[in-house]
């Protein structure tokens, strides 16, 4: 299943202190079942994902996928949520190939293969990849537009990239305890990291770490603990530096994963009084407005293409009569609430992925008619023609509500 690559040499950009402290402390927590993961994923499910990175290809579940900087579990996940996929995976960490290992024996993955390489070293491998995932890793190298060079030029032509990296102003607080822990020569030793978890318990209300420790009840395990405060190597991209950093790399914006809480159409951003203004800009500009706003993301997640690819159906649009030949696929987090709704809606729809309460999205009964009819199957044509038979101007109703069902996350869209 592996292939250890010897590493005792001096490889540039390779920090032998980022390697052992992964040693030391993998992350995530290594954990011994997938059970619970492999029961969110059927068909349906892997579609919506599928189609979040190509809506304009016809669904295929063979495809071959690179996890760069896998950690101790991520391959393995997606070992189980793509089975007929051929994944491989890279970390410079020894103790997460090992976890990685550990965990697909315990569920008879054969379709991963895991391998220690940095990222920087990734053309080795010989072989190029239809999709990449680099999660929480580009952010750690001495060189990050090194490693993203590196993994586009292993990306294929028609490709795409799942890249995620900190964002700044939502971990200041966590950057204000790195120097604290800086100063005082607080080191990544468990005593070290027992003694921090008892100061963090200290900490005075309204520092700006507050709401974190609060809201990831992981943060006070060790390896979440040292990943956060303790790392030897941490930068974050604001939105103008992400899509340089992207830029740089010879690699285009697709779309974020979640895009409802970047979008000026959604939530609260909808509703300012400068909403009219800030719609005016370019979308990096309202994406970076949007970011100062809500002023607490604390991670990017993006969709980025090569450059050079093909380009064609990566952008929808539902202004025009092609988009009646769109397929809505719901996507796996949505719920349906119908139970203590806001005046005149029929229900509201939640992406209970979305950290922001703000983002969720009402609707009337005739709105609530469209989307039940959602079944992965119809394209927006028969959906609009099955559920509002006869209604006046039922294609424009139809192309505006889908588009915000897109806008929010409630579904992917294939268009092949």
């Amino acid at each position: 299943m592996s292939r250890v690559i010897d590493q005792s040499s001096t490889s540039p950009g390779v920090s032998d202190a980022v390697r052992a402290f992964y040693d030391r402390y993998p992350y995530p927590r290594p954990i011994e079942s997938l059970e619970r993961y492999g029961q969110l994923w059927n068909r349906e499910s892997r579609r919506a994902d599928y189609h979040l990175f190509w809506p304009a290809r016809s669904y295929r579940d063979d495809f071959s996928i690179l996890i760069a900087g896998c950690g101790t579990s991520q391959a393995a996940r997606h070992a189980m949520r793509w089975p007929a996929a051929r994944v491989t995976a890279i970390d410079v960490s020894a103790t997460s190939v090992r976890c990685t290992e550990q965990l697909c024996r315990a569920h008879s993955l054969k379709n991963v293969q895991v391998q220690q390489l940095p990222i920087e070293r990734v053309r080795e491998l010989g072989s190029s990849f239809d999709q990449i995932v680099c999660t929480g890793v580009l952010h750690h190298l001495a060189d990050p537009d090194v490693g993203l060079a590196a993994l586009r030029d292993v990306l294929k032509p028609d490709g795409a990239m799942h890249l995620m990296v900190y964002a700044p102003y939502g971990r200041a607080g966590i950057y204000m305890l790195q120097e604290f822990c800086r100063r005082l020569g607080i080191p990544a030793t468990d005593a070290g990291i027992a003694d921090l978890i008892v100061t963090l318990c200290r900490l005075p209300r309204g520092h700006p770490l507050e709401t974190l420790l609060r809201e990831a009840p992981d943060f006070r395990q060790e390896a979440a603990l040292a990943d956060a405060l303790l790392h030897p190597r941490d930068r974050a991209y604001s939105v103008p530096q992400l899509f340089d950093f992207i830029a740089n790399a010879g690699l285009t914006f697709g779309r974020w994963v979640k895009q409802a809480p970047y979008s000026a159409q959604c939530g609260v951003v909808a509703q300012l009084p400068q909403t009219s203004r800030l719609r005016e800009l370019s979308l990096v500009e309202q994406y970076a407005a949007v970011e100062l706003f809500r002023g607490t993301m604390v991670r990017h997640s993006a969709i980025v293409y090569r450059s050079d690819g093909p380009s064609g159906g990566r952008e929808l649009s539902f202004v025009e009569d092609p988009c009646l030949d769109y397929v809505p696929i719901r996507m796996p987090d949505t719920i349906c609430v119908r139970d203590r709704l806001p005046p005149g809606a029929e229900a509201v729809l939640i992406n209970r992925s979305h950290t922001y309460t703000d983002i969720v999205l009402a609707i009337d009964a005739l709105e609530a008619r469209l989307f039940e009819a959602v079944d992965g199957n119809r394209c927006l044509r028969q959906i609009v023609e099955d559920a509002l038979p006869g209604q006046p101007r039922r294609f424009d109703i139809g192309r505006q509500f889908f588009e915000r069902l897109w806008l929010y996350d409630q579904i992917a869209i294939g268009t092949a």
